[in-house]
């Protein structure tokens, strides 16, 4: 079920259909618990993107106004905590734009389970549509606040510029460990037999945090960094 989730952890438009993944009945709904977390990541995601963009200024509170799902919210803490101070509503109206999303999505799944019925898991993988879901008016007000995180943060010319670094270092670090396995460490090694040298790269490369990432960039392209 685990592996089935990650396999199904994508929309409709972008479902896993190679050959190798057809045990887990990619045409079929995953269980619940594999529904809740691909909600759960993209509420979660959104709204620490939020508040990452606005304190790094890619994005501003007269453009968040904009929404009408984060100013319903800013409205409810502004009158819930009157005199708050702006860096303080900021974080609750964050948290209650968190609360918000998941009590709706608690609520209507619920409401669909009891209008469909749902005794079993087999009922749940012959449904034509996810059943964890926002309602109707709340997924058209969610869809306009990842609309504008897509617009103003993401393509925001300074994510791109990161971006294409990242590009950039990564690919460099996998054709130098592709000219040279030997670069890789001797544990890593060891598996090139069983998987290949380029499944190990990637799996190797993977494993690495951001700040790894650019040490061992430093450590195979600085001449005066220690390797």
């Amino acid at each position: 079920e685990c592996r089935e989730g990650i396999v199904k952890h994508s929309s409709d438009y972008d479902k896993a259909l190679t050959p190798d993944l057809q045990r887990y009945r990619p045409e079929e709904r995953g269980t619940l618990e594999a529904q809740i977390i691909d909600l759960a990541d993209e509420i979660a995601y959104n709204n620490h993107d939020i508040d990452d963009g606005l304190k790094a200024g890619y994005i501003q509170l007269e453009d968040l106004s904009r929404l009408g799902l984060w100013q319903e919210c800013w409205d409810r803490v502004g009158a819930l905590h009157p005199g708050i101070a702006k860096k303080r509503r900021i974080l609750q109206t964050i948290s209650y734009l968190i609360g918000y999303l998941i009590n709706d999505l608690v609520e209507t799944t619920l409401k669909g389970i009891q209008q469909r019925q749902i005794r079993d898991l087999d009922q749940v993988r012959a449904l034509p549509s996810n059943l964890i879901q926002l309602s109707n008016e709340t997924c058209i007000k969610n869809r306009e606040l990842k609309k504008f995180l897509h617009e103003k943060l993401y393509r925001h010319y300074k994510v791109e510029r990161m971006r294409m670094k990242a590009e950039r270092f990564l690919t460099q670090l996998f054709e130098a460990y592709s000219a040279n396995p030997t670069l890789l460490p001797t544990e890593y090694q060891q598996r090139y037999a069983n998987i290949g040298v380029e499944r190990t790269i990637c799996d190797y490369i993977a494993g690495m945090t951001d700040r790894y990432a650019l040490d061992e960039y430093q450590r195979l392209f600085d001449p005066y960094t220690k390797a």
